[in-house]
């Protein structure tokens, strides 16, 4: 059993690693369409590229989205639309006529013809009512016949004998000034405007129904294809006819019911496309990233990044897959880069366009266009810290989207007329929404606990609080990190290592030296050397220990692990090659090892570079009256000491790289130690 916990404990990265990319298999498998995907992928006006393709089944030719949109709207407008009748508006009028007549006509011209003033004002309302007042007339589009529901009778009448409120004062003015009485005309408009109510209003509910019925009525098909006959030959061109009948092929295989046997299988196969994929991507870690690999946080991140992806892409593509372009992919490139390197973050992204090849339409131009403007990110994007930078590399992906785009449009259509002005606004809003790369690497720098060159550049700052208390309590060794960092980003940017990383390495790097700062000798401005009463291996103890202290200040600090490795390395498993001869004067055969650090050592090239650029700056100090040649030859010994030590075997750089650093330090000394004229008294 105990060795089973054993074993269990040494492998549990191991099987972190497998349980994480089951389960990013699962969920991805989870976000894709749970249909068989249509095994052919076809363009309108492209020649088929497949062999002869016969009907498997009978289906339907679906109408296009145009065509029944026509019918529709033939449809909507041939509904006759109802109106509903209200005889208890038309009594309550009536009454209200009656009421109000002798409280209008007062007059006394009026007095003699009461009776059949009331009757004729009677008559006319009665017209206005033989088919009802409607108050909605401007805001109705309706012509030519309509339907009147009174009760539970409906008739057919025309729309033009509804009279609308709005014409009530016309319709008087005609009848009755052309009539026999019309010095009333003034006082039936009075009463009339007073009493008259609208009756008839729009049936909306019953209108609808019927303007459903019709709609149902349209077939969304027109004819039938049987099976076994040819739909397109190879090499021919799919016409609109020919192109309609595939689309209607790929919906009646995309939407017929799947039994459980079947989705099972599709199921299956996902899983094991996908898995594949993702176990590709976690070997190249291994293989190729070994301290990636090895630390579960940022292989999360990494399996967290795809997963993101295809999450925003499935919504999108389920929303309107026209609008795919919108997700701003590049992105995901840019943090990997960010956070790693260029090889890891083009891989990352290849793999992931291979994924959302399942989801997206036209999926052969999809993956062009992404792998493309992926390429083009990775290219065009350095130093992501500088903002100008970030700005033009987006314009240059947005240009690469439009141009591939314009490309394929051609290929399509043979012509530039038909551009759709609107794809090429969807591709500068992905531009834009890649500008939001910025505050995700806070993010994730937050999250993670990861650093990126956005972070490096804050802490290269020496006006931050750590720095310039190093100033101030060691103010020879700020000197001497300042002159270490400067020498470091020079070799870096020789051979194309991270300049700003090795350069924030070199400004922490002796920060241990702080707690007793006049134990070391830059520091030491007073002439006085407290080894001197010190025995040797007291001496190599406290000299040792400023790399351990400088760890512990430096995670106290909450300095990110990445500036933490180079305090950690700058001297590998050096000897204190000063205080172990010393010691050897007192006795032959003292122990190497209790003089030598603990390490480790250098893995890094940039790590190897800092402790070329300390030990050749520290010692250059010692040169008394340096020279050119003195220079070259010094540092020649230096380092030379360093790989017969082995001080640089696990640190991934070459013998080529070694002899351009070498050059560069070189040329750095003998530029700060160039002899200057004498100047007179």
């Amino acid at each position: 059993m105990k060795d089973l916990l054993n074993r269990f404990y040494k492998n549990q990265g191991s099987l972190y690693k497998v349980l994480l990319c089951i389960a990013s298999t699962i969920l991805i498998v989870y976000l894709f369409p749970k249909s068989g995907k249509f095994q052919f992928d076809f363009q309108q006006n492209k020649p088929w590229q497949y062999d002869n393709l016969y009907a498997p089944v009978d289906f339907a030719i679906l109408k296009d989205k145009e065509e029944l949109e026509e019918e529709q709207a033939t449809a909507r407008e041939n509904v006759i639309p109802y109106f509903t009748y209200n005889q208890e508006t038309v009594d309550e009028v009536k009454a209200a006529y009656n009421n109000q007549f002798n409280t209008v006509f007062t007059d006394s011209i009026f007095r003699d013809k009461l009776d059949v003033l009331k009757e004729y004002g009677e008559n006319i309302l009665t017209g206005f009512y033989e088919y009802g007042v409607i108050s909605e007339m401007s805001n109705l589009e309706v012509e030519g016949p309509v339907y009147l529901r009174r009760g539970n009778e409906v008739e057919e009448t025309v729309f033009d004998k509804l009279t609308g409120t709005d014409e009530i004062s016309a319709l008087i003015n005609r009848k009755v000034s052309n009539g026999k009485y019309p010095d009333a005309t003034n006082r039936f408009k009075e009463l009339f405007f007073d009493v008259v109510q609208p009756n008839v209003l729009f049936d909306e509910k019953l209108t609808d129904k019927e303007t459903q019925a019709e709609l149902s009525k349209i077939s969304p098909t027109r004819g039938i294809v049987s099976k076994g006959s040819r739909i397109v030959a190879k090499g021919e061109i799919v016409e609109e006819g020919t192109y309609q009948m595939l689309n209607s092929l790929k919906a009646e295989y995309e939407s017929k019911s799947w039994t459980d046997s079947k989705y099972n299988w599709v199921i299956f196969g996902y899983v094991l496309l996908v898995s594949v994929a993702l176990t590709m991507l976690l070997l190249f870690i291994r293989n190729y990233r070994e301290l990636v690999f090895e630390n579960n946080t940022k292989v999360t991140f990494i399996f967290f990044n795809v997963i993101l992806m295809v999450f925003i892409t499935t919504i999108v593509v389920k929303y309107d897959a026209n609008y795919v372009y919108v997700v701003p992919l590049c992105i995901l490139p840019l943090v990997l880069k960010a956070f790693f390197d260029a090889r890891l973050g083009m891989f990352t992204h290849v793999i992931t366009v291979l994924l959302l090849g399942f989801i997206v339409p036209n999926t052969s131009e999809y993956m062009f266009l992404q792998i493309i403007a992926g390429i083009v990110t990775i290219l065009t994007v350095s130093e992501l810290y500088k903002r100008a930078n970030l700005f033009i590399s987006v314009g240059q992906i947005t240009f690469i989207y439009i141009l591939a785009y314009f490309a394929f449009h051609i290929i399509h259509e043979g012509t530039v007329e038909n551009l759709n002005l609107d794809t090429m606004w969807i591709f500068v809003l992905c531009g834009l929404a890649t500008l939001f790369v910025q505050p995700l690497i806070y993010a994730y720098e937050k999250i993670f606990g990861l650093v990126s060159d956005l972070s490096l550049l804050e802490l290269s700052d020496t006006n931050g609080k750590l720095l310039k208390e190093l100033a101030n309590k060691a103010p020879g060794t700020f000197h001497h990190s300042l002159n270490v960092a400067n020498l470091a980003e020079a070799a870096a940017n020789e051979i194309g290592a991270n300049a700003m990383l090795v350069r924030v390495g070199a400004l922490y790097h002796d920060i241990g030296k702080m707690p007793n700062p006049t134990d070391f000798v830059e520091n030491q401005s007073t002439g006085i050397n407290t080894h001197e009463d010190l025995s040797p291996r007291e001496s190599a103890d406290i000299i040792i220990d400023h790399v351990i202290n400088g760890i512990e200040i430096a995670r106290k600090r909450n300095l990110p692990d990445r500036v933490i490795d180079f305090i950690r390395t700058h001297h590998g498993t050096s000897t204190v090659y000063f205080f172990y001869k010393k010691a050897q004067e007192q006795d032959e055969n003292v122990n190497i090892e209790d003089y030598q650090y603990p390490g480790p050592l250098p893995f890094s090239k940039e790590t190897a570079i800092l402790m070329m650029s300390d030990s050749v700056e520290a010692a250059s100090k010692s040169l008394k009256n340096p020279t050119s040649i003195l220079i070259d030859s010094f540092v020649e010994k230096i380092i030379n000491k360093q790989m017969d030590e082995g001080q640089f075997l696990n640190a991934n750089i070459t013998f080529k790289e070694i002899q351009l650093i070498k050059k560069v330090l070189k040329s750095k000394l003998n530029n700060i130690y160039h002899l200057r004229i004498e100047y007179p008294e």
